[in-house]
């Protein structure tokens, strides 16, 4: 199903039939790779965000478990943006196969850590991010796990995408990496987590505090995975960095510091997810721009060698100190 199919004379009607606002003919179309989003105004001058979801993605159920989550944030008075109820008073509207939801627009400048107490407030915001995201589970959300979304991106890969020699070499450098990586993550919780946390989904609202935004990527996993993505560099090279922000975290709550050990086999099984992702795109036009040479016999040669150097800092992991 092609996003082609979206146009400004389908969304407006479509989106003022599901909530019942009347807006203006503006329609900016927002920096997405995945999905398709859309920046409108109502009649009153209410601005607000149609997001309209990549089809196969994430199912009903998936996307529910999102705006649950979202909806626990803010019952705990944490910054996030719910979606805005439709008429019959779901979260999730659909037009011409494609499920859409409606947020509220929220502004400000993207969060920049220069101090410590920038490290301090970011901790503090992901503890009580996961205080409530320990509140329930996410069936219908991966987990991030070696041996259970890494070796299905893995599986997915190595049958359906990568061919000939590079399948092979590909596929036993992965393995190694998911062999050394399981011992890692043996007894760490899984919880409801952001999942992609990094400095670009936190913006500050000045004397209103920090927004966390884009829970599109939200998993069950372990909580780390919301920690290591705002680091400035590897781990061991990060240490300071690190203490920071646990000394924010663990004003709110405990971290399980055995959970630092993943980082490296996290970063590892981005790399294999981030493919994973991409393969499952390869038929819409705005990849194709962005990814020239996916495919090619050079590009595999070049992620293999990435995946192998990654492969060796996973392999020293288990010397960061809990």
């Amino acid at each position: 199903m092609s996003f082609g199919r979206l146009t400004p004379e389908t969304i407006l009607p479509a989106v003022e039939a599901a909530s019942g606002m009347l807006l203006t003919g503006m329609i900016l179309s927002l920096p997405s790779y995945i999905n398709r989003v859309y920046e409108l105004r109502a009649l009153d001058g209410t601005k607000l965000i149609a997001k309209f979801y990549r089809p196969g993605r994430w199912n009903r159920d998936a996307i529910l478990d999102e705006h649950r989550f979202t909806q626990d944030c803010a019952d705990d008075e944490i910054q996030v943006v719910p979606p805005t109820p439709l008429l019959d008073g779901s979260s999730i509207g659909e037009h011409d196969g494609f499920l859409f939801s409606l947020f509220p627009k929220r502004a400000g400048r993207q969060l920049e850590i220069n101090e410590d107490a920038d490290w301090l407030r970011v901790g503090a915001l992901v503890a009580r991010t996961h205080l409530a995201g320990e509140k329930r589970a996410a069936l219908h959300r991966i987990t991030i796990d070696p041996s259970l979304s890494t070796l299905a991106d893995v599986n997915h890969l190595c049958e359906a995408v990568i061919s000939g020699r590079s399948r092979d070499l590909y596929k036993n450098v992965a393995m190694r990496l998911i062999e050394c990586s399981i011992p890692l993550f043996s007894g760490l919780e899984r919880i409801r987590l952001h999942g992609d946390c990094h400095r670009g989904n936190i913006l500050d609202r000045l004397d209103e505090g920090l927004l966390l935004i884009d829970f599109d990527d939200m998993a069950m996993g372990p909580p780390v995975q919301d920690a290591w993505l705002l680091l400035p560099d590897r781990a061991d090279k990060a240490t300071r960095e690190i203490e920071l922000f646990l000394q924010g975290y663990e004003r709110f709550r405990r971290f399980d510091r055995r959970g630092l050990r993943c980082i490296e086999s996290l970063r590892a099984m981005r790399m294999i997810y981030f493919l994973a992702w991409c393969s499952r795109q390869v038929d819409d036009s705005l990849f194709l721009k962005h990814f020239p040479d996916w495919g090619s016999e050079a590009f595999w040669r070049k992620e293999i060698n990435d995946l192998q150097e990654q492969l060796g800092f996973v392999m020293d992991s288990g010397t960061i100190n809990e």
